[in-house]
């Protein structure tokens, strides 16, 4: 199955010196500073009735150019809309259609059960550091842009991750994520950038179906089972 070549990633993000330190190995010794923090963040994002951001996504690979490549993300509980260069994520909350542009083809997928997908849903994007799968620690607090942020890195106990760890930057004050990013064992980088945020608008439900008709000659392909 082909996937969006991010760990919305989705939604992924100067490392200090204490980073390189980290020595914990289990989930429940990551740090309560940044537990603080992170339950901080999951509130004020539940507490949306819906939620749409303007994205970006940096794709950094050794030896050459950045790209970067915009989006849009439309959320609604369990239902969501990921629009992201050339391909989307569209979801009803039972269904998963993964939208090929370039290609004119849509794959049509069950939604995986949570925390079994190569995909992070926006919702997950604010609680996957709970499946103690990580040890996380609160790295660097500084002012960037103006603004007061907080990093906090994610380190994998699963030694056969893709990903050696995760940097996830907050903003202080309104507890809402700037960027994520995800380091590749390969040297590759992945950065989620949350430009603008705009919560509890009126979405129907409707948005959140795949219509057929909006993508005419596409090569439609079922894997449900």
């Amino acid at each position: 199955m082909k996937y969006i070549s991010t760990l919305l990633l989705v939604f992924i993000f100067s490392l200090s010196a204490n980073a390189q330190d980290i020595k914990y190995t289990e989930a429940n010794e990551s740090d309560p500073k940044a537990k603080a923090i992170l339950d901080k963040v999951r509130k004020r994002y539940q507490s949306y009735s819906t939620m749409t951001a303007d994205i970006s996504l940096d794709l950094e690979f050794p030896e050459q150019p950045i790209e970067t490549q915009k989006g849009k993300i439309k959320q609604k509980g369990n239902k969501f809309h990921v629009m992201l260069g050339s391909q989307e994520i569209l979801s009803d909350g039972n269904v998963l259609w993964l939208i090929f542009n370039n290609n004119k083809e849509v794959q049509i997928n069950d939604v995986p059960e949570e925390g079994s997908s190569s995909i992070l849903s926006p919702q997950e994007l604010f609680s996957f550091y709970e499946r103690d799968e990580f040890v996380y620690v609160l790295i660097n607090e500084m002012v960037e842009g103006g603004r007061q942020i907080q990093q906090i890195e994610f380190k994998p106990l699963d030694r056969n991750a893709d990903y050696s760890k995760l940097r996830l930057t907050v903003d202080r004050k309104t507890a809402e994520i700037v960027r994520m990013k995800a380091f590749g064992k390969d040297g590759s980088r992945y950065t989620i950038h949350i430009n603008k945020l705009t919560p509890n608008q009126a979405i129907s439900d409707n948005a959140f179906v795949f219509k057929k008709e909006k993508y005419p000659d596409y090569y439609i392909e079922d894997f449900r089972e």
